[in-house]
């Protein structure tokens, strides 16, 4: 299994510092550098990398560290990862020196507290050379697979990098966990889409996928879904090993819509959109987790221009007092410049989501950001945003909300005539207007058959729809 251990530190590992933390491994180990310098790697004498070592990272957002460690680290600090491969028992010793190295040089800690030591571990073994790939436990013709366990599996930038890799390689990811790890939310939206997987080791049941309950099997190189006794694919007990929930996630996703001008700016919408549900800014963004940097719209869209026109995919994240994630993905198209966002908020026992703010919401993203499309549900799960490996109830519908460049599309008349209870509210200008509608209030499972009655209607407007069906 491979092993993570992080330096926490006040001050920046500069380049003596590393290198007092990558001579834990004596004069035998040898240094190599990945991802463009951003990976330090120290390998053994043939060069089978044992343990990785990520570019210093400076954290600006408070309750980052509590949200992925459950520990409590004043900001700014310096986030420094070392991975130790699970080939050589040796490797996690070592992974715990380098990171006790930089803490005691640096002042801080390390996470977790009872792997960091200053030793110089001495490896003596006999592993493959070195492929190229980063450090991973297993690795074969259409998977590679990570064991891991941390409180939170987060979307850093090891998991963002291996990711791409594992795509680049026509790979599918698969990480593997014990059962008490939980998925943040961004995580969770990227393993959730195929061929990736989430892949839990229950100690009584053995392997089950930790977002469907699939029973899973290890066969032909990959983990895949084992065929119960009648031939169909089976569900973990251990997957329904859940109670209701008084705390809930409020779900807002919806994708705006910007010329592809000089002075466009990005961001401001999900500003807009924090504001009308907490009362303040994000707090900060980046590109994986821990988000790092203090919240800048001008910065965001900088960032997004020098990639263009690659796709940008950026995380932002809210105060410690009011739990909210957002996930975002940046595209040039011939429409503009677009932003899908998934922004999710977390309220406790007693702690009402504001479902209130969300017409006016809908209004100012129509007016001011481009909106095309809006979904907004509710859900029964962790106040943190965390999803465990076990059955969540689906997201019950709140509204839905068109553009008006989609209603003029589909045909004013048809879109406002839906086949469902509550009648749309225009917003914007009359001429050209949006279109809002309510759908329930986040508790109510019928509200499910009405967001397929609508979208079906709304499909059937759709100039070609009938054909293509």
């Amino acid at each position: 299994m491979t092993r993570d251990v992080i330096a926490l530190t006040p001050k920046m590992p500069d380049t003596w510092a590393l290198l007092a933390g990558l001579y834990a491994g004596g004069p035998l180990t040898r240094v190599s550098a990945g991802s463009e310098g951003a990976v330090l790697r120290l390998c053994a004498a043939d060069g089978r990398p044992l343990v990785s070592v990520e570019a210093p990272l400076l954290v600006q957002v408070p309750g980052e560290a509590e949200r992925l460690l459950g520990r409590e680290t004043p900001v700014p600090f310096w986030w420094t990862e070392a991975r130790a491969s699970g080939a050589v028992p040796e490797a996690e010793r070592l992974a715990g020196s380098v990171c006790g190295r930089l803490a005691l040089l640096l002042g801080g800690g390390t996470w977790p507290e009872r792997a960091a030591s200053t030793d110089v571990v001495d490896v003596d073994a006999v592993v493959a050379p070195d492929d190229g790939q980063p450090v991973v436990d297993v690795l074969t013709g259409s998977t590679a697979v990570v064991l891991a366990d941390r409180p939170v599996l987060a979307l850093t930038t090891w998991l963002s990098d291996l990711l791409r890799g594992s795509a680049e390689s026509g790979r599918a990811l698969q990480i593997v966990t014990p059962p008490h790890v939980r998925l943040s939310a961004p995580a969770r939206a990227t393993l959730v889409q195929p061929p990736n997987r989430w892949v839990v080791q229950d100690p009584e049941q053995g392997y089950y996928d930790g977002l469907s309950g699939a029973v899973l099997r290890w066969q032909d190189g990959t983990f895949a879904p084992a065929p119960g006794a009648d031939g169909t694919a089976s569900v973990a007990e251990a997957f329904g090993r859940t109670s209701p929930s008084a705390q809930r996630q409020l779900i807002v996703a919806f994708r705006t819509t910007l010329p592809a001008r000089e002075d466009v700016v990005l961001g401001e919408g999900v500003e807009t959109a924090w504001r009308a549900l907490t009362g303040s800014p994000p707090a900060g963004w980046g590109t994986a987790e821990p988000v790092n940097l203090p919240w800048s719209p001008r910065r965001l869209t900088g960032l997004a221009r020098d990639r263009a026109p690659e796709p940008t995919h950026l995380v932002v994240a809210g105060h410690p007092d009011r739990p909210a994630l957002a996930w975002i993905r940046v595209t040039r198209t011939t429409a503009g410049v677009e932003q899908d966002v998934t922004l999710t908020l977390g309220y406790g026992e007693g702690d009402e989501p504001p479902l209130d703010a969300v017409t006016p919401l809908a209004e100012a993203l129509v007016a001011g950001h481009g909106l095309t499309t809006m979904l907004v549900s509710v859900r029964r799960a962790p106040r943190d945003l965390t999803t465990a490996p076990v059955l969540q109830a689906p997201p019950l519908p709140v509204s839905f909300t068109l553009g008006a460049r989609d209603v003029r599309g589909i045909g004013l008349t048809h879109a406002r005539r839906p086949p469902v209870a509550s009648r749309p509210v225009a917003l914007g200008p009359a001429s050209a207007p949006a279109l809002h509608y309510p759908l329930g209030d986040g508790t109510d499972p019928a509200a499910l058959t009405e967001l397929h009655r609508l979208a079906a209607h709304l499909r059937a407007g759709v100039p070609g729809a009938e054909q293509e069906s």
